[in-house]
Parts: C-alpha cells; sequence; structure tokens
C-alpha cells in the first residue's frame, strides 16, 4: 500500500475516485452540488500527500482547512461579479429592458425570422441571465407565434433554448464560464470576445438543426400563452442594451487595448477591471429598475435582496469548486502526468471536452461540470505546461462539454419540457438532440481553429 501510495499512478486514483465521488453525492445520494463539491476537496485532501500546511498542523487537520481556505480564495475572486450579474438579470427582466430586446428583434427581423430574432434574443439575454430565467420570458413569445401562424412551435421551442444555452456555456459573467477563466487563469476579456466570436457558428447551427427538427417532427402548442403587461412603458433600446454592452465593452476593450499595445494605461486599466466594469453594468440597470417601477431607494435595495439570495447559492457551488480543483491540483497530478507522458503529446482540447461531458452526463449540472473539468485540467496541464495554444480553447472545450447530453437528471431538461409542453420522449428527440449536436459542433470548431489559429508565440 505505501508503495502505491507514493507512486506516480496514485494522483489519478484520487482524481477518478473524487470524480466518482462528486457523481454518486449529486446525482445518487442527493446531495446538494455546494455540500457535494466540499466534501469531495476534503475527500482529496485526506488522500494527497505533502499538502502545503505549517508544520505544526497534522495532516488531518490540513485536509480539512486547506479546503476552507482555497473556498475563500475563489469566492474572493468571483463573488462580487456573479452577484452582480444576478442583479443585472433581475434588474433587466423587471425593467422590461429584456422584454424590449426581444421586441425591437421580432419587430425589424418579422414574423418569418422569428426563430432568428428569439435565438439573438436567447443568446444576448444569457450573457447575464440565468438560462431557465431566460427561457421563462421568451416561451410565451414562441407559444403566441406558434398559435398565431399554426406551425413552427418546436422551432420556436429550440431557438429560444439553443440560442441561450451557448452564451451560458462559454461567455462570462454567467458562472460557469467565469469560474473556468479564473481557475484556467485566462484573461476574462479574452473569454469574453472568444467565447462571442466562437458561439456563432453553434448559434446559426441552431436555426439549421431546429428547422430541420420541425420539418419531421410535429409537436402542437399544448400551453396556454401568458404574455406579460403590454401596457408596462419600455426603456429604449439603446438603455435596455447598456447593462450588459458596457461591462462587456469594458473588459473586452482593456483586452484588446493590452494584446495591441502590450500595456495598458491606469484608467483604462481600471475601467476594464471586471469588478468595476460589471458595479457600471449594474448601476445602469438598477436605474432602469428604479425607473421602471417608481422605486425609492429603500424599496430598491429590498428588492434587490432576492436575486442576490440567488446569487449567493451560485457563489456557494462555484467557490466550492474552486476548492475542489485546488485539492486536485495539491495532489500532485501535474507531476504525474509529466512523468508518465514521456514524449507523447495528449490532446488536451478533446480530453477537456470529454471531461466536461462525461461529468455533465454523469450528474446533469452544466455549471458543475464546467467547475469539476476546469479543475481536472487545471491540475493535468499544471502552471508550467507550455500549450501549444492558448489556453481559452480547453476552457471553449469545456463550455461546448457541458451542454453534451442533456437528460432527466439536468434541471433544464426540465424547464424546456414543463415550460413547452412536451413529453419527455418528445424532449428527448428534439432538446436532447439539439444540444449533442452544438457540443459536438463546437468541439470540432475548438479544435480547428487551435490547429489554425494557436494565438501563442
Amino acid at each position: 500500500m505505501e508503495a502505491l501510495y507514493r507512486s506516480d499512478f496514485w494522483p489519478f486514483l484520487v482524481l477518478i475516485l473524487s470524480v466518482l465521488v462528486v457523481v454518486l453525492m449529486i446525482s445518487r445520494w442527493r446531495f446538494h452540488p455546494f455540500i457535494a463539491l466540499i466534501l469531495a476537496a476534503i475527500f482529496v485532501g485526506f488522500l494527497s500527500i505533502d499538502l502545503p500546511s505549517p508544520s505544526s498542523q497534522h495532516w488531518m487537520v490540513a485536509a480539512v482547512e486547506l479546503p476552507m481556505v482555497e473556498f475563500g480564495i475563489m469566492a474572493g475572486k468571483i463573488a462580487w461579479v456573479i452577484a452582480l450579474a444576478a442583479v443585472i438579470g433581475t434588474a433587466m427582466m423587471e425593467s422590461g429592458a429584456a422584454s424590449q430586446i426581444v421586441h425591437w428583434l421580432l419587430k425589424n427581423l418579422g414574423e418569418k425570422q422569428a426563430a432568428v430574432a428569439l435565438i439573438i434574443s436567447g443568446f444576448i439575454l444569457s450573457i447575464p441571465v440565468f438560462l431557465d430565467t431566460v427561457f421563462f420570458l421568451l416561451i410565451p413569445l414562441g407559444i403566441t407565434l406558434a398559435r398565431k401562424t399554426g406551425r413552427d412551435y418546436l422551432l420556436y421551442v429550440l431557438a429560444i433554448g439553443g440560442g441561450a444555452v451557448i452564451t451560458h456555456s462559454i461567455v462570462p459573467p454567467t458562472p460557469g464560464p467565469l469560474i473556468m477563466a479564473e481557475t484556467l487563469q485566462i484573461d476574462l476579456g479574452v473569454v469574453i470576445l472568444a467565447g462571442l466570436a466562437v458561439g456563432l457558428l453553434p448559434a446559426a447551427c441552431v436555426y439549421w438543426i431546429a428547422n430541420w427538427m420541425n420539418k419531421k417532427i410535429d409537436i402542437p402548442v399544448r400551453m396556454p400563452a401568458e404574455m406579460p403587461d403590454s401596457n408596462q412603458v419600455l426603456p429604449s433600446l439603446f438603455f435596455s442594451l447598456l447593462p450588459i454592452a458596457l461591462p462587456l465593452l469594458l473588459i473586452g476593450s482593456a483586452s484588446v487595448y493590452q494584446g495591441m499595445t502590450g500595456a495598458v494605461p491606469g484608467w483604462v486599466a481600471f475601467l476594464g477591471n471586471k469588478n468595476i466594469a460589471m458595479a457600471l453594468g449594474t448601476a445602469v440597470a438598477l436605474y432602469l429598475w428604479a425607473k421602471a417601477k417608481n422605486l425609492d431607494r429603500t424599496n430598491l435595495w429590498l428588492e434587490i435582496g432576492k436575486p442576490l439570495e440567488i446569487g449567493g447559492i451560485i457563489i456557494l457551488i462555484t467557490s466550492a469548486g474552486g476548492a475542489y480543483g485546488a485539492m486536485i491540483q495539491h495532489s500532485g497530478i501535474a507531476n504525474a502526468i509529466d512523468s508518465i507522458s514521456g514524449n507523447f503529446q495528449l490532446n488536451y482540447i478533446l480530453m477537456a471536452w470529454v471531461i466536461s461531458a462525461v461529468m455533465k452526463t454523469a450528474q446533469g449540472s452544466g455549471t458543475v461540470a464546467m467547475i469539476s473539468a476546469a479543475a481536472i485540467m487545471a491540475a493535468l496541464v499544471g502552471p508550467e505546461y507550455a500549450l501549444p495554444y492558448h489556453p481559452v480553447y480547453l476552457l471553449l472545450a469545456m463550455g461546448f462539454g457541458s451542454v453534451f447530453i442533456s437528460w432527466m437528471n439536468d434541471s433544464a431538461f426540465w424547464v424546456v419540457v414543463r415550460m413547452s409542453g412536451f413529453t419527455e420522449k418528445e424532449g428527448l428527440k428534439t432538446w436532447t438532440v439539439l444540444l449533442a449536436a452544438l457540443s459536438i459542433i463546437g468541439l470540432v470548431q475548438v479544435l480547428v481553429l487551435a490547429s489554425l489559429f494557436p494565438l501563442v508565440g
């Protein structure tokens, strides 16, 4: 046993066992993801050797204390951004900014291109707004359009969900992409720009695949349309987009400036800092919310409590994932990879996608899949490993992997099925197949781009 414990294969065994622990706790024993990830981090600590800790601290104490320290470090990096993203999302819903974006697209693209408008709406709104919330907002429009035209209901449903799931998985400040960026230590502006660019082809494929399915499968409208209040005065399109566009532009501009000049002036770095940029976007969103609902300061701060509670749960889960990832790195997996890989080159992009896809299929949560895959890949690659391409490609691969199979253990599957009036069989034949196709298309695209445009050197 001592020989195995000290062998190069021990960290791999720890990794495999920890993944099984996470999957079993979440999918079989129904643990909350926060509890499951923290316990998995402690589990890794008990099985790891040479944990960094004070010499006076017993190794069993270190196995418990170190995950808590790493939890706090990750929370310090992402808590503020996730909390503000939750506030922006709710504010856009309540102020009518989200509705304005959708209505403008439908008006200007026309009824014949309604599916395109719904894809674009989902794509934009899912950047700061959680996927299920975007679907709740848009599905009444899909139902109404289908009842009006008497056709294309499946096309509208898949357009809404397909457009939203892409940015939900690869564009920060959505929690999954955000923690992947922090775990892999990739500039957030680079991730935003890359995610938006790489998401365009899958978004176009949503229309093609959904349109093909719509011609092959006839699903009637079974749900009543419950449209939002049409008498609400909506903000202008410019102000409706500003809470999303402002932080993305500020963060992205700082990254572009850095890439072009090699140095960033202090004021650009300040405004482009994710914490400042998100705060400015939140200020605009809160102004729109207060104006639309005629809220004074006291009532506005009371209303903010609900999205902060939702954001708090996400912060706990993502920070626990950060602790799990850090403990995987402390297990010595990077050195083990170096010692056994020899002269052959591992395809880390494919590995990143497979790990994320397996985690998603096994336990259901795309966010947990991204968190776990990022933790594992950061440990496998190691801080000193020289990739032949930019690490953002690993992030994109994991993001696409996290949408691979959406079925009965995925909450998003039930949101789509129940809100659309689909049967479980219809959901598996349409939604599940669509996401699997998008996942594979995304992987192929990332592999090709990494080969043609490695963005290093």
